[in-house]
């Protein structure tokens, strides 16, 4: 009972928090958005990034199961593009800025989510569940975070979406963010893959990967990840205005969610239990910066 009740508390108070942050970041960032029925078209955006997780969360608490848990959430971006775009119709035809970085984020979610899919097919599970699935209270958790984290990072890419006024032409600034966006594209997909071929050779089991990109950083996909979005969002440089800026806390959220909470923290955590007492993780860990590169590393 206490155990339930414990759940229960920690449960209420992460999705008021949820509820909250959107709820401020819909004020903030939806003044210029397109209004259906009332409501702009930021908080439909907000309702279809909770509401899916939530409608997931159901199967998955009885099910015990996060087998799709990453595809769930590729669905979600995937969903919250299209309705954005959808939405800015009822304005005026999507501009040339908005199929871009909508079609960066489509192909950015179905690489992403097949490649976490494929992986937890094949490992069976994801251990950052192993405690939360045992209570479907406690499980709405990770789901809830999911909805927030589709939101917040999507932010930019809604707002230009569904803006009801017109946005200026394509310029530098605009460039510049397509470069970023396809060099952390490229990262992320080569370290992926460097890290699943690593994984594959079985003369590697129980082994760190210290080759490639990971030679000079120690989680390049989380530095892709971070670039791609950093590059989404200065297509908004020359068209948001006022209160729309704040939605740049996207590249913010992500970088402190990767570096100080979720990513690297816990896989930082989990390879020192693996690897602590080796002198050559050591080494590696040493000369190995957690995120930034290194290229005049020692030896």
């Amino acid at each position: 009972m206490d155990s339930t009740r414990q759940d229960l508390r920690l449960t209420t108070f992460v999705v008021a928090s949820v509820f909250m942050i959107v709820f401020l970041m819909v004020r903030a960032v939806g003044n210029n958005s397109v209004i259906l029925n009332g409501y702009s078209a930021v908080l439909y955006c907000a309702v279809i990034c909770i509401g899916i997780q939530w409608v997931a969360w159901i199967p998955a608490s009885i099910g015990k199961t996060e087998r799709y848990y990453d595809l769930t959430g590729g669905l979600t971006y995937l969903t919250v593009v299209g309705f954005s775009l959808w939405a800015g119709l009822q304005s005026e035809p999507p501009s040339l800025r908005e199929y871009i970085v909508s079609l960066l984020v489509v192909i950015w979610s179905l690489r992403l989510s097949y490649f976490l899919y494929s992986r937890i097919h094949r490992t069976g599970k994801d251990g950052r569940f192993d405690q939360l699935k045992t209570s479907p209270i406690r499980f709405l958790i990770p789901w809830s975070l999911q909805g927030l984290w589709v939101f917040l990072t999507m932010i930019v890419v809604i707002v230009i979406n569904s803006q009801a006024d017109s946005a200026p032409p394509l310029g530098i600034w605009d460039g510049l963010g397509l470069s970023i966006w396809i060099l952390g594209f490229g990262i992320e997909v080569i370290a992926d893959n460097q890290k699943t071929v690593f994984n594959k050779d079985s003369s590697n089991t129980g082994k760190w990967i210290d080759s490639g990109l990971w030679s000079y950083s120690r989680h390049p996909n989380y530095l892709g990840e971070i670039l791609l979005w950093t590059g989404i969002a200065f297509f908004g440089i020359s068209c948001f205005t006022g209160l729309e800026r704040v939605a740049w806390i996207s590249p913010i959220f992500i970088y402190l969610l990767l570096t100080k909470v979720s990513g690297i923290p816990i896989l930082d955590k989990r390879a020192l239990e693996k690897w602590g007492d080796d002198p050559e993780y050591q080494k590696y860990r040493e000369n190995t910066p957690a995120l930034i590169p290194r290229f005049n590393k020692k030896s």
